[in-house]
């Protein structure tokens, strides 16, 4: 190893993504930020969501895994009525009904209440998950569906709050791989009436909190030493064990 590589900082670094970019947008944004090539994240957002992301700086690459594994936190919302190909509102509407007539914020809490708990959740085609060595989200775009191995999730809390129907605003507690664009989806099928996600926000991976985090604009504007200062060291991020 050289000493170089022995001196370039290593850590992990907090970011609230922006919307409309994507998660390796934000990666090579760090990487020129930083000066360095070795940049990975432990969990990706969608284009359209916003929130907490995590980054790992140079040797903090060996502890991804035990990051993406942790739970996380959302604050979303959701339209019913309107279903959409990708789920959330940047897909093309496919099917558009009516509300329930008798659907009113105890029901639709009660709807919510259903997805609780451990379950099995199929991934949309709209997703980065490959298949085949190819990325689900280019066979949707070509038109195609194919069958996807639904995978073990499990929601802890699900909260809807600002109903005002066909709109509503929530919080997600969930495990790691949960679509949560899938979940709103998946709770208009069951109400009957459709529905998409609409802006989603991640607040929080276990003990990581959004209000940590600095922008791409605050970091791109920090002296190199102001930089450092940001990375939380490995041993603090994870357990012991996961460095031994």
């Amino acid at each position: 190893m050289s000493q170089d590589t022995q001196n370039q900082p290593a850590g992990v670094l907090l970011v609230d993504k922006p919307q409309g970019i994507t998660s390796h947008d934000v990666v090579d944004r760090v990487r020129r930020i930083f000066r360095m090539k070795k940049v990975g994240h432990a969990g990706t957002l969608d284009p359209m969501a916003t929130g907490l992301l995590i980054l790992l700086i140079g040797k903090a690459t060996k502890i991804s895994q035990y990051l993406m594994s942790l739970d996380k936190v959302y604050e979303g919302s959701m339209n019913l009525g309107q279903s959409t190909d990708s789920h959330d509102a940047e897909g093309e509407i496919v099917k558009e009904m009516e509300l329930p007539a008798d659907l009113d914020a105890e029901k639709l809490k009660a709807y919510a209440g259903e997805f609780l708990g451990d379950q099995y959740q199929t991934p949309p085609m709209f997703s980065a998950k490959k298949q085949d060595g190819q990325p689900l989200y280019k066979l949707a775009r070509k038109g195609k569906t194919v069958e996807r191995e639904p995978r073990f999730i499990r929601v802890t809390q699900f909260e809807l709050n600002n109903i005002n129907l066909p709109e509503s605003d929530f919080v997600l507690h969930c495990s790691k791989g949960t679509y949560v664009r899938t979940i709103i989806h998946d709770l208009g099928e069951k109400i009957g009436c459709g529905g998409h996600l609409t802006a989603l926000r991640r607040t929080e991976t276990d003990k990581f909190h959004i209000r940590d985090a600095k922008t791409l604009d605050e970091l791109k504007a920090m002296a190199h030493a102001d930089l450092i200062r940001q990375l939380i060291p490995p041993y603090q991020a994870v357990p012991s064990h996961v460095l031994s």
